[in-house]
């Protein structure tokens, strides 16, 4: 083939990385398809140079169980054939974080790239290509000479033509960054079939033909065609004969610290900020991980005098900013327990770490902790954290501190919100069968739906974190008589509901009363969890299948994190517990999760005009 292409630069890269939190098996599978067949196939070529970013998660797992493959790469660092690229090393979400972690998440892999390697990155990977403009600065602060976008956002920046073939530079408050432009539409060449890489090398010599001035000219790609391969053999095949193919056409492979190098005349371009900030809005969930970042950097900063131990909770802190936990990534982000867990499992460590020096004293505060411009009443007690908000008077947040796990941590869909203690008033013909489908009693024109409705703050008493909300009765709808005074008090070890329900009306009313509560286990099933329930003076049995009557008592065995969660009422309840799954979307072969479950306690209750009607409720965390 007659080599038109001589002139024209090619970046070509690779970016693995498997969030925090992630089982062994998705790791092991990042390793034996993307990175290993890329880095073993790319050793044997050193005509061409390569750029790679590993996330710091991700590498430290591959340098840890297969020290072998980053001896390879330190080979390839050493023979100037791998440029490898910084960034954050827990791959966070850069547009949603504190200037002062994004300096550390970036140091972080920085440092352990120079120790590990021998070499400081000169550029930046920025997860899920997300910009904004003051990103400018930070990352130059960190030694960042140069980052990458996709094409799509230098079109938005007005540039088109020629002018998506090179860097351009890009500046905020007088400091300047080289962006690379990365081509999508030229990544899809990379899949399987015969003559692997001709349709790509093709491209490259019709676009040299097109562009003016080639030599100025880079195409950056940064391809991922093994990700779905059935084998490791079949992936390091693949990027043999792809390589080999490159190799035959005598193309002009460069990294871009080398381009960059000594060349001006890059034009100025502005890029529009990513939509990043729209997922909290969309995603509740990913809000709820969002303000307990936000919370949890507030604690940290708050530490004097221990530099040591701020940079342990900060550490701890950075776990939980992967991009994964805010949005519906390719790895199911959003949608997936395991890392929305992990994220608060991190988060709860650092503020137990704030925690340490012994001062602690449990509290009830009034805070505006999701960032709704209203306060949230928070009880920090000394094992157990619940967070109630005015909507519904219920829990959005409940964790239980010796094990750092949030019990309210759920995604029944896209804009659900966690809850716990959230009431229903439903038509006394209701039990337990009709309760299987309960979206679709939501849905009936029959029930008063306290959860959505608007309390009043009673009577609050902080130093016994305890208080009290109250919703009158309504001017219309069912069961609009009714009133409810419904309060929360934190001990050491269990979290008291207390209700009291009184009718204005002038008939007697009967219903039955519904608080439910949706408990996150780390699983579904007898290997995660065992249910069982208790009576008066009955010892507790095993509950089988979903339906539950005639009891005061549900035992539910947290069997990964040896943990026992009681829920205990002063009345007879029947009820019925539902698991609760997700499918996440976008897979090849879609898959429904466990997220949490789903208890129904149901309350038969006859309530006399102008009497009242009271019921308490606990739950208690038993190690």
């Amino acid at each position: 083939m007659k080599n038109t292409a001589q002139n024209l630069q090619i970046i070509l890269g690779s970016h693995v990385h498997v969030p925090y939190g992630a089982g062994e098996e998705e790791f092991e599978k990042a390793y034996s398809l993307r990175l290993k067949p890329f880095i073993s196939a790319l050793y044997k070529f050193p005509q061409i140079p390569g750029t790679l970013h590993c996330s710091g998660v991700f590498l430290s797992w591959v340098d840890r169980m297969y020290p072998e493959c980053t001896m390879s790469i330190d080979d390839l660092v050493s023979r100037k054939q791998v440029e490898l690229l910084g960034g954050g090393f827990y791959e966070p979400q850069f547009t949603l974080i504190p200037l002062q972690d994004k300096l550390g998440q970036v140091e972080m892999l920085t440092t352990y790239l120079r120790k590990r390697f021998g070499k400081k990155p000169q550029g930046c990977w920025l997860p899920a290509l997300s910009w904004e403009q003051n990103m400018v600065g930070p990352l130059l602060s960190c030694g960042m000479a140069y980052t990458f976008l996709a094409e799509e956002r230098f079109r938005l920046a007005g540039l088109s033509g020629e002018d998506l073939y090179a860097p351009c530079l890009s500046e905020d408050q007088g400091k300047l960054i080289s962006v690379f432009p990365i081509s999508r539409p030229l990544e899809t060449l990379f899949k399987p079939g015969e003559g692997l890489s001709a349709p790509f090398v093709e491209a490259l010599f019709k676009l040299s033909g097109e562009l003016p001035d080639a030599a100025s000219r880079v195409v950056t790609v940064f391809p991922d065609p093994c990700r779905s391969m059935a084998s490791p053999g079949e992936a390091e095949l693949y990027w043999y004969r792809f390589f080999q193919g490159l190799a035959a056409s005598s193309l002009n492979f460069t990294t871009p610290g080398r381009f960059i190098k000594g060349r001006r005349g890059f034009r100025k371009a502005y890029f529009p900020g990513s939509t990043d900030r729209q997922y909290l809005i969309d995603y509740p969930a990913a809000n709820g991980i969002y303000a307990k970042m936000v919370f949890s950097h507030m604690l940290i900063n708050q530490l004097r005098g221990d530099k040591a131990r701020k940079h342990t909770a900060l550490e701890e802190l950075w776990k939980a900013q992967a991009y994964d936990a805010f949005c519906p990534a390719e790895s199911g982000g959003i949608y997936r327990g395991d890392l929305r867990k992990s994220a608060f499992k991190s988060l709860l460590e650092a503020e137990k770490i704030t925690r340490e020096n012994g001062s602690f004293i449990p509290c009830l505060m009034n805070f505006d902790f999701d960032l709704d411009n209203e306060d949230e009443y928070l009880f920090q007690g000394e094992w157990i954290n619940g967070y109630v908000r005015l909507e519904g008077a219920g829990l959005f947040e409940l964790d239980y501190l010796p094990r750092s796990w949030n019990y309210l941590d759920t995604f029944a869909c896209p804009r659900s919100r966690p809850s716990g203690f959230s009431d229903l008033i439903l038509p006394a013909s209701c039990n337990t069968a009709a309760l299987e489908n309960l979206e679709k009693i939501l849905a009936g024109p029959e029930i008063r739906r306290c959860a959505g409705e608007r309390f009043q703050v009673g009577d609050i008493d902080k130093a016994r974190c305890k208080a009290a909300f109250i919703l009158p009765e309504q001017d219309q709808g069912p069961f609009r008589s009714i009133s409810m005074e419904k309060g929360y008090q934190l001990r050491k070890d269990t979290l008291l509901v207390n209700y009291r329900l009184r009718s204005s009306g002038e008939g007697e009313e009967n219903f039955c009363f519904a608080p439910v509560v949706e408990l996150s286990f780390p699983g579904d099933g007898e290997e995660y969890q065992r249910i069982f329930g208790g009576g008066t003076g009955i010892p507790p049995v095993p509950v089988e299948g979903a339906g539950v009557s005639g009891i005061r008592s549900l035992k539910f065995h947290d069997i990964k994190n040896e943990t026992i969660l009681t829920l205990e009422a002063d009345k007879t309840f029947d009820g019925r517990i539902i698991p609760i799954y997700c499918q996440i979307p976008g897979e090849q072969n879609p898959r429904e999760v466990y997220q949490s479950t789903r208890v129904i306690p149901l309350f038969k209750v006859r309530l006399p005009p102008g009497e009242s009607w009271k019921l308490a409720l606990s739950l208690k965390f038993t190690n």
